[in-house]
């Protein structure tokens, strides 16, 4: 196939004047994985290209859409912007479904975790990007953008997907910037996570303060201006720098403050995602037919993307029609209802247990079916501004592991605000919790920063059935697997007092003190922090006799266990916050092998010899699960024989383990 030199043969699509789509441009087209034939779906191409917008301040559909009016616009009072997408389809040219995976920090995410394998450089072009090649044999198109400026320059080689937004030119405020060090420090950055900041209007602000406390909720106690100075960054384009004399110290929450202008219309980004699916939603496109379908998907942040863009309506485009079917949010916690589009939003940053507090990331209405807030007396829904012209809705999955009701207020999504009733999710809405699972697959061979080793239960396995049945919901109206979560009524949801009173002892895992409790802030006083109110009430998943938690979705390593499997992992001693759990990790701790060894331990936890005197037992007891979760439709028969794989190898490794041996190696098959 053809492959169209950047600044050479340039193909240009233009579109109509009215259209939020103004052109596209195709940059690069080649062959995907040439030479190899996806099953029925046939040999796959890369198209990379960027599409030019045009918003109209005045529109309806703009108008949630934070200081579009103040951005420089066109001699027609349009406001222009450009990004980057790349898409690989079948080349086949026959309708499929199109799937939309909102980018994480700028890197593709939906290939590492559905199909095993992220793509190098972030830009999928070889036979090894596709990994196993579950979504090409699907044959699902799949379309990549760019929607966030934050992100900070890339390692050398790699092709982050990175958005350029409108500026809303001269508007200045303040910006707070929480950071914290694991180890002593004289130099620190101050952005978020892997990413950037807004730096001040005026370099070496002598307003700027830096303040710093033990915990969240501590008085800041101001540093002595001369007793710090800013940075440049460490590579050009990247995040500010602070040095601080006698640095900087673990067990410390640090705040830098100070003015900053020019804020982006972050919005527009969320915007970009919509109008370019609604392009593709209804045109033929370089010789392949619109697609039958469009979904979204996204994971972690790029969920609670998806999450904001209902909250405000921006999943309607201008024509007042949906800019896509269905979404699947994996692991967005309490869903995503602030952030992303704010005066000065940096879509990198997200509260923990221990910093950001006071950014917005979510925000009352957490569920999907109208529900109270008694401190504000109002009643309203996750999805009230989501309807198109003709009242509908997309359908959605909402998808949480046992981490996020720990770490990012999972439960709010179907409790009432004070956690005291459980609110049942819309129609057009299913919700899953992954029980035993942490954020993402553990992968770390050591215990440190941490004081367990991590969760490695393989909840995308799961999420590889549940991309099949939303397809099917959304095209054939097929049913998807029953809404699976804890709650109240059943007994499965409960305080964190509670948990820790049923959570066993005497194993090595001590519960922690609490969960994170989403803040209730209030943004309308304008500049200065925002007044914070009393603490949403969030709930934790209720513990079984081995810790493992109950309700939800059991996934295999839960039904047939090997060890107590937590969403929680407190961090160690030495990192200064030995209160606080991980944002991302849980725990795991194998059972004894045998009856002797687990009394000389004093584990109360019944024996893997008492739990399957042998090795066929146990292959038993993982085949009878994996036969359940097939039955609810929550494993693929391709993905069984990889679940007892997994699992036995587990068992293995555990059973030829020196119990004296602290290390984490033993949970993964290779060094």
């Amino acid at each position: 196939m053809k492959k169209l030199a950047m600044g050479a043969a340039i193909a240009a699509i233009s579109l109509s004047a009215q259209a939020a789509v103004e052109r596209i441009e195709i940059k690069e087209r080649i062959a995907f994985a040439p030479g190899v034939s996806f099953g029925e779906a046939g040999a796959y191409e890369k198209i990379r290209g960027v599409a030019y917008f045009a918003l109209d301040p005045k529109a309806a559909a703009n108008a949630a859409i934070t200081d579009l009016k103040l951005a420089p616009r066109d001699a027609r009072g349009r406001v222009l912007f450009s990004s980057e997408f790349v898409l690989l389809r079948p080349t086949s040219g026959q309708p499929s479904t199109l799937i939309y995976d909102v980018n994480n920090r700028g890197g593709i995410a939906m290939l590492g975790q559905i199909n095993g394998r992220s793509p190098a450089h972030n830009d999928p072009t070889t036979a090894a990007d596709a990994g196993d090649g579950f979504l090409m044999r699907h044959g699902f198109s799949l379309l990549f953008s760019a929607w966030t400026w934050d992100v900070a320059p890339p390692p050398a080689g790699a092709r982050p997907l990175v958005f350029a937004p409108p500026v809303a030119k001269g508007v200045k405020g303040k910006v707070y910037n929480e950071f914290t060090v694991n180890a002593a420090a004289d130099v620190a950055t101050y952005a978020g996570m892997r990413g950037l900041t807004y730096e001040p209007a005026r370099p070496e602000d002598p307003h700027a303060q830096l303040t710093e406390r033990a915990r969240p909720q501590d008085k800041r106690r101001p540093i002595p201006r001369s007793s710090w100075h800013f940075v440049a960054p460490e590579q050009a384009g990247g995040p500010g720098r602070v040095q601080l004399e006698g640095g900087f110290k673990p067990g410390t929450i640090y705040e830098l403050t100070y003015v900053a202008k020019d804020p982006y219309v972050t919005g527009a980004g969320l915007a970009g995602i919509r109008d370019l699916l609604s392009y593709f939603r209804d045109k033929p496109f370089e010789g392949a037919a619109a697609p039958k379908n469009v979904l979204m998907f996204g994971i972690s942040q790029s969920g609670r993307v998806i999450g904001r863009m209902l909250h405000d309506g921006l999943n309607v485009d201008e024509s007042g029609r949906l800019a896509f079917n269905g979404a699947y949010l994996h692991v967005p916690g309490a869903g995503g209802s602030a952030g992303f589009n704010s005066r000065f939003a940096q879509p990198t940053r997200h509260p923990s247990m221990m910093e950001e507090h006071e950014y917005p990331a979510d925000a009352f209405p957490f569920t999907t079916a109208p529900s109270s807030d008694p401190v504000s007396r109002k009643t309203a829904s996750f999805l009230d501004k989501a309807r198109d012209k003709q009242g509908r809705l997309p359908k959605l999955f909402f998808a949480n592991t046992s981490t996020e009701f720990w770490n990012r207020g999972a439960s709010l999504i179907a409790t009432t605000p004070d956690g005291a009733q459980d609110v049942a999710p819309a129609d057009n809405v299913r919700i899953y919790a992954f029980m035993g699972a942490q954020h993402y697959v553990g992968r770390s061979r050591t215990v440190a920063p941490f004081t367990a080793c991590v969760s490695t239960s393989d909840h995308y396995l799961p999420m590889r059935a549940l991309v099949l049945a939303l397809d099917d919901w959304t095209v054939k109206g097929k049913q998807p697997p029953a809404s699976a979560y804890p709650q109240l009524a059943d007994g499965t949801l409960t305080t964190v007092a509670d948990y820790r009173a049923i959570f066993p002892k005497g194993f090595g895992l001590t519960p922690p003190e609490q969960n994170l409790r989403e803040p209730r802030l209030d943004f309308s006083r304008g500049a200065g922090l925002p007044k914070r109110g009393d603490d949403y009430e969030t709930r934790v998943p209720v513990p079984d006799a081995d810790g493992n938690d109950k309700g939800g979705v059991r996934l295999v390593e839960v039904q047939a266990p090997l060890g107590t499997h937590t969403g929680w992992n407190l961090r160690a001693p030495e990192t200064g916050f030995a209160w606080a759990t991980s944002r991302f990790d849980g725990s795991f701790v194998p059972f004894a092998r045998t009856e002797a060894e687990r009394l000389a331990a004093g584990d109360p936890r019944p024996s893997l010899e008492a739990r399957y005197p042998k090795r066929d037992d146990f292959a038993a007891a993982v085949r009878a699960a994996a036969d359940r979760q097939l039955a609810a439709g929550l494993l693929l028969p391709e993905d069984v024989e990889r679940t007892m794989a997994g699992n036995l190898g587990l068992y293995d490794r555990i059973m030829a383990r020196d119990p004296a041996d602290n290390g984490c190696g033993y949970l993964y098959a290779t060094p």
